[in-house]
């Protein structure tokens, strides 16, 4: 839908998905939108918002936070699953600030307080856009990737259309629960929850009821009754990230889920049916867990009917600047804009990456936010690489011990840095114990 109107302060052919479900307010801010040169795409509900998100992926989403078949926040989750996080706006109640403000930190822009002022409104849009001109989107993205990534995403989109389960396999740090979102927002439970589970944060004495959920007075505490997760993403996707986590006692009851689409809450009588998918993700080798007796071979046979391996970053290094510009712009403060220097660059894509996207994430914000100027230097970028000549001459007075460990804590440093500070993980890596680790992380 173009606009004939002249630009007057919009990006020309910048497109913009506005949802709203009142009949009047909303093809009024719409037509203003267009007279300000906006293309606008009108969504009285959610599952009409997605459908044509999908289609025409916009520039800028402004979304109300009640619709009639669900909510924004619902929407937010689907679009920014397939789409990547884009300049996202809220127009919310006063009641509803709370989780407005819970959304902004999920990566959503802004959020704005009804009755809107419609001209602060425009003004806002229009920061927003040309704000984005130059940060690569994910849609604009993805002509810029490596084979390896095309052939991942074009076989992940195939797999989104089946109800088998789904294993993805990778390093720490790649995107496993990205690609999740990806294939259930083309899967046909897009209309259903999306919700994910960290089976290595389970405690192993509520593992079971939050998993399936319990009955009031299952056992002592049990002062209410529970769904659980399995419940929640029911008609849905269930998303069991770190699945070689998960309990062995619990492996035998997750199949049966897998098997019959049946599961029971602890202290329930009968059998509730599951009409949901289920995605696993791990970064482990459970092949070996298996010959080591720590995963079940029928669980992983059922989990992997299809099995996907998403390439680690140093495989796809087309994108890692498109990727740092993307975090650089999110961590910029609002009017500013910041930049990696040429000296810089080399570094970024020489350097291995263990941490994957994660890293690149972690390190970019890091320097973003302990600048002392708008442009990223290699020093900012990677630090613990600094030339020893460029260090405090007190170090030439240190003694040896003094030096080793100063080397030893910036190793974990980098480490912990690299895995999103897991400690375990870091110890694995290091080939230390996790006491180590959190001893000379103090």
């Amino acid at each position: 839908m173009n606009s004939s109107a002249p630009a007057m302060g919009g990006r020309d052919g910048a497109k913009i998905l506005l949802i709203e479900d009142d009949p009047t307010l909303g093809p009024a801010m719409s037509q203003r939108l267009r007279l300000e040169g906006f293309d606008v795409l009108l969504a009285p509900d959610g599952a009409s918002a997605i459908r044509k998100a999908r289609a025409f992926p916009p520039d800028l989403v402004l979304s109300d936070m009640r619709l009639p078949d669900g909510t924004g926040e619902d929407v937010f989750r689907q679009i920014t699953g397939t789409l990547g996080l884009l300049p996202y706006i809220f127009m919310t109640a006063f009641g509803e600030v709370q989780q407005a403000v819970r959304l902004v930190k999920a990566g959503a822009r802004d959020y704005l307080i009804k009755p809107v002022d419609t001209d602060a409104l425009v003004t806002l849009i229009q920061q927003m856009v040309q704000r984005s001109e130059s940060v690569p989107l994910e849609k604009d993205r993805r002509e810029q990737r490596t084979s390896s990534m095309n052939a991942f995403e074009a076989t992940l989109g195939k797999a989104a259309r089946s109800d088998l389960p789904l294993l993805l396999l990778g390093e720490t740090g790649v995107g496993k629960e990205r690609a999740a979102r990806l294939a259930h927002a083309a899967s046909r439970c897009a209309s259903g929850p999306f919700v994910p589970l960290n089976c290595a944060a389970l405690p192993l004495d509520l593992a079971e009821s939050l998993l399936f959920g319990h009955e009031k007075g299952a056992f002592t505490g049990a002062v209410s009754r529970m769904p659980g997760v399995v419940r929640e993403a029911d008609q849905g996707t269930l998303f069991l990230d770190e699945i070689a986590e998960l309990p062995i006692a619990l492996q035998s009851k997750l199949l049966r889920l897998l098997q019959e689409k049946t599961y029971r809450p602890v202290g329930a009588i009968e059998q509730r049916s599951f009409g949901g998918r289920v995605i696993a993700a791990t970064h482990r080798d459970l092949k070996a867990m298996i010959a080591a007796g720590t995963f079940r071979e029928d669980l992983y046979f059922r989990l992997a009917v299809i099995e996907l391996v998403i390439p680690p970053l140093r495989e796809r290094r087309d994108e890692i600047v498109p990727l740092a510009n993307a975090f650089l712009a999110g961590s910029a403060p609002e009017g500013q804009s910041l930049s990696i220097s040429a000296e810089a660059m080399p570094l970024l894509l020489d350097h291995s990456w263990p941490g994957n996207i994660r890293e690149l994430r972690n390190r970019i914000e890091r320097a973003a936010a302990l600048r002392d100027h708008d442009v990223l230097t290699s020093a900012d970028l990677f630090p613990e690489r600094a030339p020893v000549n460029a260090r405090s001459d007190l170090e030439a007075d240190q003694t040896l011990e003094a030096v080793a460990e100063a080397a030893i804590r910036s190793r974990v440093a980098a480490a912990l840095q690299a895995t999103g500070g897991n400690q375990t993980e870091a110890a694995r890596r290091l080939g230390v114990s996790r006491t180590t680790v959190w001893k000379y992380s103090k």
